[in-house]
């Protein structure tokens, strides 16, 4: 089963074009549906969660700026809006109603791919978790604070790049390699060195791991629901 990087809503009451942005996405691994208009968009919406939606302006019925207007705050989905207008006022306008992103027809599908990417990698950070709680523990990656039964730990940039991808994916098992990977460091020993001072920051009992488990022959996971 192909793993999509993301599912796009394309509304384009043009057919040629939006048969053309589909087949493009579609090529670079985009899971897609489409519609004609604003009110099918509306229909589609209601029932699928989508991660962006490639919209056109000028369309018959509700235009794409009454459409964002009506329904950005109600979806929370990131909006690229397609238009034949590429003066500034209509850029301008397009974006004040709360679009992520302005494309003038025509365009380069290149240039559509990128600008989707973009857009979906700032959301993708934006839901990171950055601060959680667990038991007596705040790990804080904004403060790069640890806070264990009132007592504060300062953690380094490297802890804080571990414990990012820990804290994303709670329960998870994170090998060494890929540990080595993440903090451009190919020696084991030295990674056993980072988890152990980790742990002097998070665990009560350091030598008894409650939460920076170790997975004997796979690596280290975080336990922290």
């Amino acid at each position: 089963m192909n793993k999509f990087k993301a599912h796009i809503l394309i509304v384009d009451d043009d057919d040629g074009i939006r048969d053309l942005v589909k087949q493009y996405l579609l090529e670079n691994d985009f899971l897609i549906t489409s519609a004609k208009n604003a009110e099918e968009a509306k229909n589609k919406i209601a029932v699928i969660k989508f991660d962006l939606i490639v919209l056109d302006i000028m369309m018959p019925g509700q235009s794409g700026l009454e459409f964002t207007l009506e329904n950005k705050d109600k979806i929370n989905t990131p909006i690229i809006l397609l238009t034949a207008k590429g003066e500034p006022r209509e850029r301008i306008e397009g974006l004040e109603t709360g679009a992520d992103d302005y494309l003038p027809k025509p365009f380069e599908p290149k240039e559509l791919i990128l600008r989707i990417k973009n857009i979906l990698n700032k959301t993708k950070n934006q839901s990171q978790k950055r601060v959680i709680e667990f038991y007596n523990i705040k790990i804080d990656l904004n403060k790069l604070l640890i806070v264990q039964n009132g007592k504060e730990f300062k953690i380094n940039n490297t802890e804080k790049t571990i414990l990012e991808k820990m804290i994303n994916a709670p329960g998870q098992t994170f090998s060494r390699e890929s540990i080595g990977k993440l903090i451009d460091l190919d020696k084991e020993r030295s990674i056993d060195v980072i988890i152990t001072r980790l742990r002097k920051k998070i665990e009560i009992d350091p030598k008894n791991p409650k939460f920076l488990q170790t997975i004997r022959g796979a690596g280290y996971v975080l336990w922290i629901e």
